[in-house]
């Protein structure tokens, strides 16, 4: 764009990742002021819309505000109180991590309101976060997964069904949650219905995987019609697996390998498969797809695709890109106008019949 645009960046959110949304939030807001006006929103965890003075985002605090649900109000945020406009933004930047942010909720209000937005619609969005719909997407795209298995609630004979279908060690996590928050690798029977209960604590569906032993790789995925995908990179974990803590802690000792240590041909196949998963979800903007790699075999299984991934300074999206060529704030110029681009795209459609 030839003048500033003036972002609304949406963090925090109500949801179990709200702190990992501050920090991502900090830091595509740095990042995006060099080039465009920031009007930071803080999402409080009861929900509410919280306008802060720009353009450093803030933990708490702010001006509540709402953006009402009709075409004809041109995207304004309105303060709560009287309905005032406070400001109009160009575009809406949602790094809100999990439920009511990536599932497909907040960006329902966006496409009610006919506002840009940055990332994914409604329809990837809800899909990437539901881990049981997602996994059929891509067996429908003939993706390669893992064994697993759905469970609706305690059912000790479909528990004990499972078990003995997938066998041991395997992974249980909330199906519609992420981050690593509530993820427990099970290794013994008599650990299993604790970790449902976590997951259960968090989601009504409980995914149960198979542990494979396997490397983790991930590729960055950004564009609208035609997406392209970055390097690979490879994550080595301080722990068992890639948890809440390895991934966040200032105490980490997770190591990132930018590219990935891998043979030529399964970059190419890790770059492709990326592609085939963003396109599987009907994704658009960006997300980051992760794949485990068997040790044994280097068969490449797809993991997960993440539609809102993290953005704090040691995130793996944009590292990866800025490994491909593409700097942090080119990255952010780049997915905003991914966003206005698919706005007018949308608005171009025909809503009417005659």
């Amino acid at each position: 764009m030839t003048t500033r645009a003036k972002v609304a960046l949406l963090f925090g959110g109500r949801s179990g990742e709200h702190e990992v949304s501050l920090r991502s939030g900090a830091s595509v807001a740095q990042a995006l002021a060099e080039r465009h006006d920031v009007l930071p929103v803080l999402v409080d965890k009861a929900g509410r819309w919280l306008l802060q003075e720009g353009p450093a985002p803030q933990p708490s605090g702010g001006t509540p505000v709402f953006l009402a649900p009709t075409p004809e109000d041109l995207g304004r945020l309105r303060r709560t109180a009287d309905g005032c406009e406070l400001a109009r933004p160009d575009v809406y930047f949602p790094v809100l991590h999990g439920t009511f942010g990536e599932d497909g909720t907040v960006q329902g209000l966006f496409e009610l309101a006919a506002v840009a937005y940055v990332g994914a619609g409604v329809v990837a969005s809800a899909a990437a976060m539901d881990k049981e719909i997602m996994k059929a997407l891509f067996a429908q795209a003939g993706l390669p997964q893992g064994p697993y298995r759905v469970l609706r609630g305690r059912d000790g004979a479909e528990e004990a069904r499972i078990l003995g279908d997938l066998g041991l060690p395997v992974f249980v996590k909330p199906a519609n949650l992420g981050s690593s928050v509530a993820v427990t690798k099970v290794k013994r029977a008599e650990d299993f219905g604790r970790a449902l209960d976590l997951a259960f604590a968090y989601d009504r569906k409980a995914m149960v995987e198979t542990a494979i032993d396997a490397r983790e790789i991930e590729v960055s995925v950004l564009g609208n019609e035609r997406p392209q995908a970055s390097l690979p990179g490879e994550i080595i974990p301080d722990r068992e697996f890639y948890d809440y803590d390895s991934k966040y802690s200032a105490e980490s000792r997770t190591e990132l390998r930018i590219p990935a240590p891998i043979h030529a041909s399964a970059l190419r196949e890790a770059q492709e498969l990326g592609v085939r998963v963003f396109q599987a979800v009907d994704a658009s903007g960006y997300a980051r797809v992760d794949f485990l790699m068997d040790r044994k075999t280097g068969k490449m299984y797809v993991n997960e695709i993440n539609t809102i991934p993290g953005f704090t300074s040691i995130s793996m999206f944009p590292k990866l890109w800025d490994a491909s060529g593409l700097e942090y704030d080119e990255l952010l110029a780049q997915l905003v106008e991914l966003g206005l681009e698919r706005h007018r795209q949308r608005r171009s459609l025909r809503t009417d019949y005659r």
